[in-house]
């Protein structure tokens, strides 16, 4: 009895060790939106974004992943700018302060590579996606690069007048670099 008692001790603590619930440094990490205006690719940050990874590097796909960004927080260099998007027709951050992902599968596609697919919401609008991110160790934080190129229109991101691509294009991509312990 006092060995199946240890031996469920030790497969308890093996698995714990194995497993963990990760927060994202928001001061190492960060989440850009990645555009062209006028043919001009531009690269802006959002400030405010909560993510957490339970990761399971020896069973990724036991893994899981929620993130959370603030749409009024996306810095676009100019405080008007940076209040225009905020507006109705971009974000409509009243109505829908925050962007989610949640993972619905996170798959390892080789060595220091994952395949992630889950449900991304924006402005109401509700898309499954997947895309590739990379995690790497480094001490006792894990590091994830990734990149899920999205239709703003298809989340109704550019509304009225702003639903013409010449100025804005429909093509974004959402970039993330995540540091978690």
């Amino acid at each position: 009895m006092k060995k199946s008692v240890l031996l469920a001790a030790l497969l308890a603590v093996a698995a714990a060790a194995s497993a963990a619930v990760l927060k994202a440094d928001p001061a190492k990490s960060s989440v850009s939106a990645v555009f062209k205006q006028m043919n001009v690719p531009i690269e802006s940050k959002f400030k405010k974004h909560n993510i957490v990874i339970d990761y399971n590097a020896a069973a990724p796909d036991t893994s899981k992943a929620t993130v959370e960004i603030e749409t009024a927080s996306l810095d676009l260099g100019e405080a008007d700018m940076n209040a225009e998007v905020a507006k109705k027709d971009w974000f409509n951050s009243a109505q829908f302060p925050k962007a989610t992902f949640v993972s619905t599968a996170i798959k390892s596609a080789g060595p220091g590579k994952l395949n992630v697919s889950g449900k991304l919401t924006i402005k109401g609008k509700a898309a499954d996606v997947t895309f590739p991110i990379t995690v790497k160790a480094d001490g006792n934080k894990q590091i994830f690069d990734g990149a899920l190129p999205i239709k703003r229109l298809a989340f109704n991101v550019g509304e009225g007048e702003w639903k013409d691509t010449g100025m804005v294009a429909d093509e974004v991509t959402i970039k993330f670099h995540v540091v978690a312990q």
